[in-house]
């Protein structure tokens, strides 16, 4: 029984633990900055959005590369990167979305 908790104890505290700023145990909900064009000379012009999705930690689907955002949104430019990300009960269900704007 104390091995059990231990091991609850260890999943617990390690869930998304590289997702997003913080996490919680029912519900998460973050958007947090990624990149940025140094040079400030892109427009933001378009932007479009690209979600990884996961249930059960057993099926996973979807597309949230940068790269392929920017091409399949026809944004040649990239200005900015952000993310988007939400976990419902420890892994039932998870999205990671990525958000591109350009020109």
């Amino acid at each position: 029984m104390k091995n059990l908790f231990i091991l609850l104890l260890l999943i617990f505290s390690l869930v998304s633990c590289a997702i997003g700023p913080t996490s919680g145990i029912l519900l998460t909900t973050n958007t947090f900055p990624g990149e940025f064009n140094p040079a400030n000379n892109v427009r933001s012009v378009k932007t479009a959005e690209g979600c990884q999705h996961s249930i059960l930690v057993l099926f996973a689907w979807g597309h949230a590369g940068a790269g392929y955002i920017a091409y399949e949104n026809d944004i040649k430019k990239i200005s900015t990167i952000d993310h988007y990300t939400r976990n419902v009960l420890i892994g039932l269900y998870r999205s990671y979305c990525t958000i591109v704007s350009g020109e």
